[in-house]
Order: C-alpha cells, then sequence, then structure tokens
C-alpha cells in the first residue's frame, strides 16, 4: 500500500492562514452583531408632560423620540428620580408646567428653595463661577460613589470595578459618560452593560457632555463648556442618545466637565430638566470623605492615583458606609 501524498509546504501554509482567518472572523462576529443589534433612535426632543400609567402610576417625560419606530418617552418618577423608557401607547400623556410639578422631589432636585442645603451654593454660582458645580453633598448617611468616564486613550480599569464589586457586591455607582469615551472604548462599555446585567454593579448613567471640551492651562472661565461656540443642546443629547442606542437608559443627572459651570450653564441644564452632580469628595483633591459625600474617582485610566487612595480608604474602612444610590442623594 502506498503512502498518502504529502501537503506540501503552500498548501499548509494556505490551510493555516484559512484557519486563522476563520478564527479572527469568529471573534469579531459577536462584536459585528452587538453592532447591528444598536438600537434605531430618530426625532429625539426634550418634552416635559405629566404620564399617567395602566397601573396608575404617575411620571414625568422629559425626553421624547422614536426607537426602532416606536414612540418612546424617557421618563422620571417625580418622587424616587429613577428613569425609565416606556412606550407613549402604553401612557396618556399631557403637557404640564414646573409650577403644577412644584411640590414634588423632582422639582426640588432641580431647584432648591431658599433654605435648603444646596440654596447657599447656587446663590454663589448665580454670582461667579462655580468649581463644584451642581449637588456636591447628599442627604443622610453613607456615601455616594461616581466615578467620570472623560475621553481618554486608556482602557478602562476593570480590575477597580471588579475589587469594589468583590468588597460591597452590587456596588451602586453613578458613572458619568462622555459621549466621545463611549464611541472609543465600545468594548469596555458594553462590560459595563454586562455588569450592570448580571447585578454586579448597579450602574446610573450620567451624562457627562458629548465632547468635554478641554484647553490645558486655560482658565477655568473660558474652558469646559464655557468654551466660545459651545453648543450645550448637542452636549447633553448627543451622549444621551448615544446611550439609548447602546441599550442604557440615562439617569436624570448630568456632570459638568471639571465640575465647571456659570450660572447660565446651570439654568440651561435646569431647563433641559436634569440634576446637576457636584462632587465634595474628588478624592485627589479633597479632604476625605464624611457621611453624604458624593465621592468622585476617574476609572477611565486617566487618573490612577485617586483609584489606589479609593482602594486603600476602602480597606480601611474610611468611606462612610453604606454605599447608596444617586438617586437617594437630593433632598
Amino acid at each position: 500500500m502506498g503512502h498518502p501524498p504529502r501537503m506540501s509546504a503552500r498548501p499548509r501554509r494556505d490551510a493555516a492562514i484559512l484557519f486563522w482567518a476563520l478564527a479572527a472572523l469568529a471573534a469579531i462576529a459577536p462584536r459585528a452583531e452587538a453592532r447591528e443589534a444598536a438600537r434605531r433612535l430618530a426625532d429625539y426632543r426634550p418634552a416635559f408632560l405629566e404620564c399617567h400609567g395602566p397601573a396608575g402610576e404617575t411620571r414625568l417625560a422629559i425626553r421624547r423620540m422614536r426607537l426602532d419606530g416606536e414612540a418612546v418617552a424617557l421618563t422620571v418618577d417625580p418622587a424616587t428620580l429613577e428613569t425609565s423608557l416606556e412606550a407613549e401607547s402604553a401612557w396618556r400623556c399631557l403637557e404640564t408646567t414646573e409650577a403644577a410639578q412644584m411640590e414634588t422631589r423632582f422639582l426640588r432636585a432641580l431647584r432648591p428653595r431658599p433654605g435648603d442645603p444646596d440654596e447657599p451654593r447656587l446663590a454663589a454660582v448665580g454670582r461667579s463661577l462655580s468649581t463644584s458645580a451642581g449637588l456636591g453633598h447628599g442627604a443622610g448617611a453613607g456615601s455616594f460613589l461616581t466615578g467620570d468616564l472623560c475621553p481618554s486613550r486608556r482602557p478602562l480599569d476593570r480590575e477597580f470595578l471588579r475589587r469594589l464589586a468583590d468588597v460591597v457586591p452590587g456596588a451602586p455607582l453613578a458613572l458619568s459618560v462622555s459621549g466621545l469615551w463611549l464611541e472609543r472604548h465600545g468594548a469596555d462599555f458594553d462590560w459595563l452593560m454586562d455588569e450592570a446585567a448580571s447585578g454586579t454593579l448597579r450602574i446610573a448613567w450620567v451624562g457627562h457632555s458629548y465632547s468635554h471640551p478641554y484647553v490645558p492651562r486655560l482658565a477655568d472661565a473660558q474652558n469646559y463648556l464655557l468654551r466660545p461656540g459651545v453648543d450645550i443642546d448637542a452636549e447633553i443629547f448627543r451622549v444621551e442618545r448615544l446611550l439609548i442606542e447602546r441599550g442604557a437608559t440615562p439617569s436624570v443627572f448630568f456632570r459638568f466637565p471639571g465640575l465647571v459651570a456659570d450660572a447660565r450653564l446651570m439654568e440651561e441644564l435646569r431647563l433641559r430638566h436634569l440634576i446637576a452632580l457636584g462632587a465634595d469628595a474628588w478624592l485627589v483633591l479633597s479632604p476625605p470623605p464624611r457621611d453624604g459625600s458624593i465621592v468622585l474617582v476617574h476609572p477611565n485610566g486617566n487618573e490612577p492615583a485617586g483609584l489606589r487612595l479609593f482602594s486603600r480608604l476602602l480597606e480601611q474602612g474610611r468611606l462612610p458606609t453604606p454605599f447608596r444610590r444617586i438617586e437617594e442623594a437630593p433632598e
């Protein structure tokens, strides 16, 4: 019996190339499928409606859109500040006014009354620039964990978030997402969505502007969203659209880049029915957190010192607990 013919070097090489090409395609396929599964979003616009649901519940709609061809509203529970995307066909919605909703917790959070803990801060913003714009300290005991995802060339620090979830399973975490970060870190965002879906982390998605404009060494008063020519609607709505298209539901909070804003920007944000989120414990810049502190770190790879400090305080039991959801922070 003769020996089977040997395969020459070239066919073996071609077969190897084909094998690795198929393997690469297999690896790419899930990402392509995820991109194709992105939701189709059109006619995105601000709104302010009082909506009544099939079970008698009441929500306020702050955005309207067509999502995969269906009329959908981004709604906020005026008592809990929880947001949800709701098909308008299941709800009865009518135009409303801020005056009509003034007694709700949501409107109080948008515009604190004289005597509220945040009122002196807002008065100061009215006179000058604020470098901690927004709700900087929450109500009650414990603390509120927040992380900013500013544009970055570095990958998400997944290990930091894994350690957090190991120590505090289901840790509530408000992540402020910039549009440019999301567009450039699709795999990292998908990983975060998986962590949220599994309950490993309980994520609130906070808008952090689309482009996060910043020029090094430029004075704050001419920097960030105070840069000439900034389109505030594009900065706010474009990142909201990206979150919705990728399967997330934006929260009712927005964090100004650099925590910098003036009275005009604060009012522009309020008119779009968003709560400015500040921080009184940006760990690399502030005193240690205390009860009610809104803690800020950057898990986008740009501030490893802050992550190390947070981990050390966490291990030493020096962070106020329990960690609470950001929706609980306003009075």
